[in-house]
């Protein structure tokens, strides 16, 4: 089961946070979003399949593919029965378990601190970012 989420870079992309990655609906980004990767996201969790999301809700296995440019970062995680999936505009994907309305995923085995500098420096020329979940 995949979803496909299309956003952007932006030039005060920094990737420096050590506990979650982020991508959000917002257009705008500054230095203190130092775990956000993607904005201008086309869907957040309503727009994404309701089947999609209660496969998520089990104790799957989550692949989430960065592109931006030609240059790719996976990282890995879990779904959790604890997730509540409706926040707006944000989500992220944690290296801990904690879980709040913004949580995509859990027990990543990434931050943004981790993601390859070379996709970072791409995000930050602002070029279109596809964001693909798979479950499994």
């Amino acid at each position: 089961m995949r979803e496909t989420i299309v956003c952007r870079g932006h030039e005060n992309v920094l990737s420096t946070h050590k506990a979650t990655i982020e991508i959000t609906k917002e257009l705008e980004l500054t230095k203190k979003g130092d775990c956000i990767v993607g904005v201008g996201a086309d869907r957040g969790f309503a727009e994404l399949s309701p089947s999609f999301l209660d496969k998520l809700k089990g104790e799957c296995g989550v692949e989430i593919v960065f592109e931006c440019g030609g240059v790719k970062d996976v990282v890995h995680a879990l779904g959790s029965p604890d997730l509540v999936l409706d926040h707006p505009g944000d989500m992220v994907i944690r290296k801990s378990g904690f879980v709040d309305n913004r949580t995509l995923a859990v027990n990543s085995d990434k931050a943004a601190a981790d993601l390859s500098r070379e996709l970072v420096e791409v995000l930050k020329g602002g070029g279109e970012l596809l964001v693909t979940l798979s479950l499994n």
